[in-house]
Formats: C-alpha cells, sequence, structure tokens
C-alpha cells in the first residue's frame, strides 16, 4: 500500500524537483515509511512513491529500476499472487533480487510487457516509466479498489493516487472556479461523483481495469479486464458452493501475505465473519479482529461482533464509540477530495483509528454485498409485482430512479439559472449509467443492476471508504470478495442464486451457514451508519442550517428557496430530507477550504 504520482511531458519540459517532493509531501498519510522518486528530466518524466512498508521491509523501496535503467516501476497496492508469479519467473531463469512483489511486476514488464497485468491477482495502481519505448504506462486494477487520477491538458499529464497531490499542477487550479459543474450534476443523482469524472474540471479516474499510454504524440486507453465478458451458467447449489467457497478461502489465504502486523474488521455480519472464518483456517495464532459500537443499540453492532469473535477463537478489540462524529466530517472530506454523502465514512475513519493502534493491515466484507444482491434495494425494486412486467428500458430507467438522490426535475428546480444553463441538457442517466447498462444486457436484470453497482457504487464510493479511511491512519485494507476469480463466479451466477422470494444473498449464506453458524448468517444485515437525520432535525439543526447558508459554493450553484423549504420539513417532520440535506452538507463543507 503507497501513495504513486508523477508526470509525463511530451514536450520534454521538466516538473522541478520540489513539486515532485510536494507531491509526494502530499501523500506522505498512505506512506509514511519510505519515499522515492525516478527523473528524468531530460526526458520529461517522474515517477514517485510513497511506501507504507507491507512486504519486504528491507528491500521494498520504490521505484523498482531495469538493470539498464531503461524501465521504472511504481506501484500503490499489493500483488497478492506474487509468490507463485515469483517462482514461476525463477523457473524461467529470472534472477529476482527481493521479495517485493513490486520487483514482481517490473520482471514480468521486461519478459511480457504491459500484457503482464493479466496476471497480477491484486489491487494496484501502476505507473511504468519505459525509455525503451519512450513512454509512460499508467494501469489500474480490476475494479478500482486502489486509485488512480489523470490530468492531461495535451502537452503535461500529471497522475498521483490522490487528487490534493495534483490539483497544483492541473489546469483546474484549487479555487471554486475549477470545479467541473456536470461532476456536480451527476453527485446529485448519485450521492458520489462516478467514474470517470472528478470535482475538477479536466482531472479524472484512470478507469478501472484499463491502462493509459502516453507517448509525444498522444495517449491511448485500453481495457485490460472486462467483468462484462462473463456468460451466466446453471449450476446445482452443491457445485455452487463448492466453488464459492473454494475460492474465497483461496482469495482470504493469499492476502494474509503479509510481514507486519494484519488483523480484520469484524462487524459479525454475514460478510465480515465469513472472511474472519477462513482467516482462522490458515494462522496459528488468534486473529486480531476490530470494532466499534454504539451507546444505541440501533446502531450497534459489537454485541454480533463478539459473538463471532469468540466463535473463532479471535482476539477481539472493540470500543463504544461517540455517536455523534459531526466533527470528524471535514477531516474525512479532506481525505475523500471530493464530496460524498456518505456518512458511514465518519464511523469508517473511527474503527479505522481503532485498528492503526495494533496492525498495519486489515481484511474487510466490502463487494459481497455488490456481487451477490445484499442490500434491501434489490430486493425493494424486484419485489415489485410490476418490475417484471417492464421492457428493457423501462428497467433501467426504472431501477436507476430508484437508486436516484434527486430526480431530474427536483435537481432542476434547485439551481440557478447560470447552472441550469451549463447542466440543464445533461441526463445523467444516459451519460454515467446507461452505457454500463448496455455492456451489461446479456445478463439477467439482476446481474444487470449488480453490474452497474459494481461500476458506478462500488468505485465510485463504497471501496473509496476502505481505501480512504484506512490510508488517513496508514492502515491498509485487504478485500477476499474482490479477487478476480469471486467477480467472474459471481456474474456467471445467475440472479436466482442470489435473491429469491425476497431472500438477499440466498445461496451464499446457505454456503456459508455451516461455517459461521445459522445465526450469523441469516442475521439480518444492519447497515454501519449513524443517524445523522436525526441530528439534522434537532440538536444540529442549527448547526446545518448555518452551514448550508454560509457556503459560497452553493450559494453560487442553488437558490436557496428550495434548500430553505427542505430545511423546514425536515426540522418539523413532515418530510424526510436526510439524504438530500446530507449530500448537499458535504458540498459545502467540501468546498469552504476553496472558498477562503
Amino acid at each position: 500500500m503507497c501513495g504513486i504520482f508523477g508526470y509525463w511531458d511530451r514536450s520534454q519540459r521538466a516538473l522541478d524537483d520540489a513539486a515532485l517532493a510536494e507531491m509526494g509531501r502530499q501523500l506522505a498519510h498512505r506512506g509514511p515509511d519510505d519515499a522515492g522518486v525516478w527523473h528524468q528530466p531530460q526526458r520529461g518524466v517522474a515517477v514517485g512513491n510513497r511506501r507504507l512498508s507491507i512486504i519486504d521491509l528491507a528491500h521494498g523501496h520504490q521505484p523498482f529500476v531495469s538493470d539498464d535503467g531503461r524501465i521504472a516501476v511504481v506501484q500503490n497496492g499489493e500483488i497478492f499472487n506474487y509468490v507463485e508469479l515469483a517462482q514461476e519467473l525463477r523457473r524461467d531463469g529470472v534472477a529476482l533480487r527481493t521479495a517485493s512483489d513490486t520487483e514482481v511486476i517490473l520482471r514480468l514488464y521486461e519478459r511480457e510487457g504491459i500484457a503482464c497485468l493479466d496476471k497480477l491477482n491484486g489491487m494496484f495502481a501502476i505507473a511504468i516509466d519505459d525509455a525503451r519505448e519512450d513512454a509512460l504506462y499508467l494501469a489500474r486494477d480490476r475494479i478500482g479498489v486502489k486509485p488512480l487520477y489523470v490530468a492531461d491538458d495535451g502537452e503535461r499529464a500529471v497522475f498521483a493516487s490522490e487528487l490534493k497531490a495534483m490539483l497544483p499542477w492541473t489546469a483546474a487550479g484549487r479555487g471554486l472556479d475549477g470545479i467541473d459543474l456536470e461532476a456536480v450534476h451527476h453527485y446529485l443523482t448519485f450521492n458520489y461523483i462516478p467514474a470517470p469524472w472528478t470535482i475538477w474540471q479536466g482531472v479524472r479516474h484512470v478507469m478501472p481495469g484499463t491502462w493509459m499510454k502516453f507517448t509525444r504524440a498522444g495517449v491511448e486507453t485500453r481495457r485490460w479486464w472486462n467483468l462484462a465478458a462473463q456468460r451466466e451458467v446453471d449450476q446445482e447449489f452443491g457445485a455452487w458452493a463448492e466453488e464459492f467457497l473454494a475460492i474465497l478461502e483461496d482469495a482470504t489465504r493469499i492476502r494474509l501475505r503479509a510481514d507486519v502486523p494484519w488483523g480484520a474488521f469484524l462487524s459479525g455480519g454475514v460478510d465480515s465473519s465469513t472472511i474472519v472464518a477462513l482467516m482462522a483456517r490458515h494462522v496459528q495464532q488468534p486473529v486480531r479482529t476490530f470494532c466499534i459500537g454504539f451507546a444505541d443499540p440501533r446502531f450497534d453492532e459489537s454485541v454480533f461482533a463478539a459473538e463471532a469473535a469468540r466463535r473463532f477463537g479471535c482476539r477481539h478489540t472493540s470500543e463504544i464509540a461517540e455517536l455523534n462524529m459531526l466533527d470528524r466530517w471535514p477531516r474525512v472530506l479532506h481525505h475523500l477530495d471530493q464530496p460524498h454523502g456518505d456518512a458511514s465514512f465518519m464511523p469508517t475513519l473511527r474503527v479505522s483509528e481503532l485498528a492503526a493502534r495494533h496492525v498495519k493491515v486489515v481484511l474487510t466484507g466490502d463487494g459481497g454485498d455488490e456481487l451477490f444482491a445484499g442490500y434491501d434495494k434489490y430486493a425493494d425494486f424486484f419485489a415489485r409485482p410490476e418490475a417484471s412486467a417492464l421492457d428493457d428500458d423501462a428497467f433501467r430507467r426504472g431501477y436507476f430512479d430508484s437508486i436516484s438522490l434527486f430526480p431530474p426535475d427536483a435537481k432542476l428546480g434547485l439551481y440557478t439559472e447560470g447552472m441550469a444553463r451549463q447542466v440543464g441538457g445533461v441526463d445523467s442517466f444516459r451519460s454515467a449509467a446507461l452505457p454500463w447498462f448496455e455492456q451489461a444486457g446479456h445478463f439477467d436484470r439482476l446481474n444487470q443492476a449488480l453490474y452497474l453497482d459494481m461500476q458506478l457504487l462500488l468505485s465510485g464510493n463504497n471501496l473509496v471508504k476502505p481505501d480512504r479511511m484506512g490510508m488517513a491512519v496508514s492502515i491498509e485494507a485487504r478485500t477476499p470478495f474482490l479477487d478476480w476469480r469471486m467477480m467472474e463466479f459471481a456474474f456467471r451466477s445467475r440472479g436466482a442464486t442470489k435473491l429469491h422470494g425476497g431472500d438477499k444473498k440466498h445461496w451464499y449464506k446457505r454456503a456459508v451457514a455451516p461455517l459461521i453458524g445459522q445465526d450469523l448468517a441469516y442475521r439480518r444485515k444492519q447497515m454501519f451508519t449513524v443517524p445523522i437525520g436525526e441530528w439534522f432535525r434537532g440538536e444540529s439543526h442549527a448547526w446545518l442550517a448555518e452551514t448550508l447558508r454560509g457556503s459560497a459554493l452553493l450559494r453560487r450553484l442553488f437558490r436557496p428557496e428550495p434548500i430553505e423549504a427542505m430545511l423546514a420539513a425536515h426540522r418539523d417532520g413532515t418530510a424526510n430530507h436526510t439524504r438530500e440535506l446530507r449530500a448537499l452538507a458535504a458540498l459545502a463543507l467540501w468546498s469552504a477550504p476553496f472558498a477562503a
């Protein structure tokens, strides 16, 4: 786990060393243990790294440079099958000088070029300077567990793991005038900004499962992995369960590879309990597990986490946390670099702080809900009698509407005349959702919905949460469910194996019940969140109103009347505008430093 950064200048203009040092400094929380830069000013290229030392602590310094000095590699993340890949390389006569997974990337690239990505099982963002081709490659893991951003003005491309490390050297600058209004428009639909957009003009994600090649002539982008390439197959439950458990157990086993203390987040839900149970099979010592609870039993999962910890013989650490975490929100948004309306980032930061006192790596259950239909929204939408009668277009639009924050008319009613003029013709459905639906048209309808959420919700919000909140306190989060073998298996599985008669994760729960017990397998899902809507109605209403009214960005983009109406209706209890007010508050808080 690390942070990477650098640049590529087509006119071979060098970025000065002080600028590169500042880019690295902005990522120090992602990599507090080491730093390195490969700078070729005569070619106008640099790749840099801030390292959180996890594997081969003594010899894993980055960048890794080829023997002839023509190739330099940096990465953020981990290659979990690096042991097997190193064995393969040695059998073929390749000399490895370290036990680092980054050296494995270098040696594979020397031999196979960028096609070596197909062999990597991991979470990664990689930058490769190849002087042989006079090119810079940027590559991102299959589903976007690790972040990577790029801004290319046609002459110079700047890249980094986080926006804060690259923003001063982009055309967007740091003021409110650099904000991408189309991104704000999409934010009000999704509660996060969907990739490839970012909050800043001209700054985009390197998309999951793609690589980009920068040359003097321009840039080439290619998708090297496509989840939609899967085809659904029929299986009996016994064969399905056997394959599911075999893949997940091996995915968990290889994610235990680390030369530092490790543990797991444990809520007592089916996903985290399953991961911890599989971890316990492969280690001699008790698994270290971490959980936070709340005094309010509606939001407290600590009793279930303690039950799971006892069952699996864990060394469990739990704390009762303060429930009102609004004072943490500005720090959360600083590390996110963009507005996110999801309140669960705050407790995720809190449990990350707890774990960081003891370990540098945690395994999590992220991804299980998106792969196997764990959210109530799937049952709610597909259980409606009229859902099965919809034609394809109506289904797609209907599911999109069911997950939207502000409907299109409500967004337009919120905007000032200037904002409406800028984005009034942009349809978030057609721009951000329909292309993914079209890729997934051969799947059954539940899998189409899950595919959309894998591409938008997972990489746009739910994976941002463990990455940024873990990195804020310099710990690495690993996600066994998002092993590429499990993702492909999940989309070979028909929707009926995931949602049946309203039963979410239908076959999954049956498969793991013998492993974790019936109570944990079939425990009702409890969202990891805080009652922010209640605070907005009561103790924090005045704070919320002041935050929204005092925001320079909100005054620029939105009319005050609809915001005041939402505030009043929410306070009086005549409507529940928690999600809308939460999204607007996040936008106001995020933008405050840029308006100063």
